[in-house]
C-alpha cells in the first residue's frame, strides 16, 4: 500500500510518501520500490521546481 500526505507548510507543500506492506523475503521488491521511489520523486521535485 501506497500513501500520500499533504502538509501545507508556510512555504508550499509538504509531500510525504510512505510505502508498507513488504515481507522479509521480499528483499529485492524493497530495493527496487525504495531506488525507483527516490528517483521517481527526485524528478517531481524538478518537474515543480520549474512550474514555479
Amino acid at each position: 500500500m501506497v500513501t500520500f500526505t499533504l502538509t501545507p507548510t508556510p512555504r508550499g507543500t509538504l509531500l510525504r510518501m510512505e510505502q508498507a506492506g513488504f515481507r522479509p523475503e521480499q528483499k529485492q521488491a524493497f530495493g527496487g520500490a525504495k531506488a525507483g521511489w527516490q528517483e521517481f520523486l527526485g524528478k517531481l521535485e524538478q518537474v515543480l521546481e520549474r512550474a514555479e
